[in-house]
């Protein structure tokens, strides 16, 4: 199919299409179109929402059974620093080293199978966290997890953006990362009732379910069981050609900023994921029962606000000033929660420091995947992108040191100066993409080598 690309400074919006897209839909009514589009959600979206949920209970249920007994039963203290250490190791070099690698392998294998098959291993992982009779055990297990998970995140951002035009993106992003999210509110609650780390049994059926609900890329998607045959596959690449150009894997300044901001956010997610439920019962002295079950609340805020975000970000087609109006947010729910002394402001802030980090994760990914063409690139980008999320998840992992218990004021001062930084670099990406829109504009440069394609501020 050759490619075509769009004169229009900005892509039509493929739900409500204009004249100019009547011509893209082809033999697809409108009206065919948003069925199938919401067929596209439903395999998807809610398919890789689902992975996401489990991926999340099973890597950061660490804090839930921190509390339940786990530190005592392994013999973790302030000495050996084993909860730090187990938590931090799952990041530490295979997290980040297999990033790049196991994208290049979801392009060459493809993603039903990949996706699927690593699912179904880490679960097998997960079961023998139960086994083990001592921390260093689990910290070894926790090393063979994130090289198995390493290529899931960034494959499941980037199966994403291979499937939606960019201004549908972030809604998506956002419905996937909300599913997900709710691992880490209801995750508590689920810890103390079973008060074991069992998850794994659930995880591999999960695995080898997603096998068959799983989809490949758009141009290869015929040959998934059940889902679009030729004239159908064939109009949503179109869709994708005419609006950035780029359906077709070709070979391989602000990537490193999408990276360092993606870095800075995931040093707040991660912190609260691991450490809210030990700071609200050590910090705030709440029992082990009120503690599991008071993390819920701030990820539902968290999963409705992010949502409402996606479809206005796709809606007023704008990305970098919500992630600035979230990294305020974020500094002052965590002022609140680590220097006031009453309960409630306090925890008032934790649903602050929650809605804020939690939402900036889709907010990102989509702005890295609006402003960056080429499936290669767009592949390699996003792994950069969550590699530098797992330095921030080393980052959160060990700024919250026992010795600072009960107030940890060095790791909430160090989480407020990342969303300092995040407001400051999304200023000056925000300058950066004006300009060159701009330029452009007055015919200059072209942007991303397309002619009318322009950066999404």
């Amino acid at each position: 199919m050759p490619k075509t690309a769009s004169p229009e400074t900005h892509p039509p919006d493929i739900e409500k299409p204009d004249a100019h897209h009547e011509e893209t839909l082809g033999s697809v009514s409108p009206q065919e179109h948003k069925r199938l589009i919401r067929r596209i959600d439903m395999r998807l979206v809610l398919t890789l929402g689902c992975l996401y949920c489990i991926s999340l209970l099973d890597r950061t249920n660490l804090g839930a059974a921190s509390i339940a007994g786990m530190q005592t039963d392994l013999n973790m203290n302030a000495l050996n620093n084993g909860y730090s250490v187990t938590s931090l190791v799952f990041f530490f070099i295979t997290y980040t080293v297999f990033q790049i690698p196991a994208t290049v392998i979801i392009r060459k294998l493809g993603p039903r199978i990949f996706l699927s098959a690593i699912v179904v291993l880490w679960g097998v992982i997960v079961i023998g966290f139960g086994l083990v009779p001592k921390w260093q055990s689990m910290a070894g297990l926790r090393v063979i997890l994130g090289a198995l998970e390493a290529g899931f995140y960034p494959g499941c951002v980037y199966l994403l953006s291979t499937w939606y035009p960019r201004y549908e993106l972030q809604k998506r992003n956002a419905a996937f990362y909300l599913i997900g999210s709710m691992a880490s509110g209801f995750g508590g609650i689920l810890a103390y009732g079973l008060m074991q780390m069992d998850g794994g049994v659930l995880t591999c059926a999960l695995g080898l379910g997603s096998y068959i609900f799983l989809v490949d890329f758009p141009e290869q998607s015929p040959k998934s069981w059940n889902f679009l045959n030729e004239t159908e596959a064939a109009h949503i690449v179109s869709v994708l050609e005419n609006d950035r150009s780029d359906v077709y894997a070709e070979g391989s300044h602000k990537v490193w900023l999408y990276t360092l901001l993606y870095l800075l956010t995931t040093a707040n997610t991660y912190s609260i994921a691991y450490f809210l439920p030990i700071i609200l019962q050590d910090s705030m002295g709440f029992d082990v029962a009120k503690a599991q079950c008071l993390v819920a609340p701030p990820y539902v805020a968290a999963g409705i606000v992010m949502f409402l975000q996606g479809m206005l970000a796709d809606k007023w087609r704008v990305r970098g000033p919500i992630v600035a109006v979230n990294a305020v947010l974020g500094l002052l729910g965590l002022g609140l929660l680590g220097y006031l002394q009453s309960p409630a402001p306090r925890y008032f802030g934790v649903f602050l420091a929650t809605i804020a980090g939690n939402s900036n994760c889709p907010a990102l990914v989509s702005w890295q995947s609006n402003n960056i063409r080429g499936q290669w690139k767009r592949a390699l980008t996003s792994a950069t992108l969550i590699g530098g999320g797992s330095i921030g998840g080393i980052l959160g992992t060990t700024v919250f040191r026992a010795q600072d218990a009960p107030d940890y004021h060095p790791g909430l001062l160090t989480t407020m100066v990342a969303n300092g930084l995040i407001v400051l670099i999304v200023g000056l990406l925000g300058l950066k993409f004006s300009r060159a829109n701009a330029r452009a504009d007055r015919g200059g440069k072209l942007i991303e080598g397309l002619s009318g394609f322009r950066y999404t501020l």
